[in-house]
């Protein structure tokens, strides 16, 4: 029977908008030294795997594998990286402690977002070379029509997801990490300069830099360590297509497909009722609402009414991105599900400060890649005894 793992140690750097007195090797130290000080162990001695998560066209350099090492402690030890989101990573390691390979395994990503002088230059080599990408349209393009289409079908509304806006950003401010806290009015979103219509630039979440470094350990090993175990329920990720032309353009596919194989796991039959806490994707606002629907948080087409009514605020029945979520705290890049999976291991812990859901013991973390990908990964925690 595969080894239940655990979440041991969760260390972070600070998240801002530019970090221009540090590198990317001194963030993911400080990160690295807090989750291993949380954990309660040394990587010399006690981490027997490391994985990574990033893509070299953000990086700048390939085979990234080899910029890791020093600053995790984890010279002469097995390393890898895996080219997607930090959910990825830490299902690809949790498989290592679960086929009996390892009992300690240690989890990296991070972003340096503001090094990247055009990143939409980056986003467009995910474009179709022949089709799509010689229009030289700025990607976000393909966003601004997913949403017309999705608010036109389900019924939601451009006020529903000005609403998104306010409310992560609001919360942002009870959240000493976060990048970009703002007190918002949905007028003030909505007059924003549209970016991609109906998108406005208040609507689309923007970079900041930062990392996060999490502590996994087999059953075995976890009760062993400083921390209360936040246990892995379930998890999963799946790529759809990523072609313009063969998309579901009205939902989020991929989530809902995802979401199946993850509560599947987890055993959850009513997700919208046995979920205390989720962090779920909000690159661009309307995604926060067309990821609660496909993740089946409240039935399709409800998502903007049910945030109207305060289900999802910081207070409500079912609190979705109670830390600010990318609109308030940045999107991170490949960092960015890790960073979703360390305030659900917080929130579980009840370490979250201002912004804690009190009782929370089931948390959702779920990621999506971007632009033009339809690759979602999501994990369920638990918090432990």
């Amino acid at each position: 029977m595969p080894s239940r793992v655990a979440i041991v140690g969760a260390g972070y750097s600070d998240f801002r908008s530019t970090t221009p007195g540090i590198s990317y090797k001194e963030m993911m130290f400080e990160a690295a030294t807090r989750a291993y000080v949380d954990a309660g162990i040394s990587p010399r001695r006690d981490v027997q795997t490391f994985v990574t998560a990033t893509e070299d066209y953000w990086e700048g350099t390939s085979i990234f594998d080899e910029y890791v090492p020093d600053q995790l402690g984890a010279v002469l030890k097995p390393t890898h990286t895996i080219p997607g989101d930090g959910i990825q990573a830490l299902l690809a390691a949790a498989m290592q402690i679960e086929a009996g390979l390892f009992d300690i395994a240690v989890v990296e990503a991070h972003s340096k977002a503001s090094n990247v002088r055009y990143p939409e230059r980056i986003v467009a080599f995910g474009m179709d070379p022949i089709w799509t990408r010689p229009l030289n349209l700025h990607p976000d393009f393909v966003a601004g029509l997913e949403m017309r289409r999705f608010l036109a079908d389900s019924g939601n509304t451009v006020e529903h997801c000005a609403r998104v806006v306010v409310k992560n950003r609001r919360n942002a401010l009870r959240n000493p990490l976060a990048a970009y806290p703002a007190m918002l009015s949905p007028e003030d979103v909505l007059r924003a300069p549209r970016h991609a219509e109906p998108l406005g630039t208040l609507d689309r979440a923007q970079y900041a830099d930062g990392c996060v470094v999490l502590v996994l350990a087999s059953a075995a090993r976890a009760g062993s360590l400083r921390k209360r175990p936040v246990w892995l329920r379930g998890g999963a990720w799946i790529t759809e297509t990523s072609a313009l032309e063969t998309r579901d353009w009205a939902r989020a596919t991929y989530a809902k497909l995802c979401a199946d194989r993850v509560y599947a796991e987890a055993g959850i039959t009513q997700p919208e009722r046995q979920i205390d806490v989720a962090e779920i994707d909000d690159t661009f606002s309307y995604k926060e609402l067309q990821h609660i629907e496909a993740l089946r948080l409240c039935r399709p087409g409800e998502s903007g009414n049910s945030l109207t009514s305060g289900v999802f605020d910081l207070g409500g029945e079912l609190p979705v991105n109670p830390s600010g979520g990318s609109l308030g705290q940045g999107n991170m890049l490949e960092a960015s599900g890790l960073r979703r999976v360390l305030e659900i291991v917080w929130q579980l812990r009840g370490e979250a400060g201002a912004h804690q859901v009190p009782g929370a013991r089931l948390g959702l973390a779920m990621s999506w890649r971007g632009i033009p990908t339809t690759t979602a990964a999501a994990v369920v925690l638990e918090g432990g005894d």
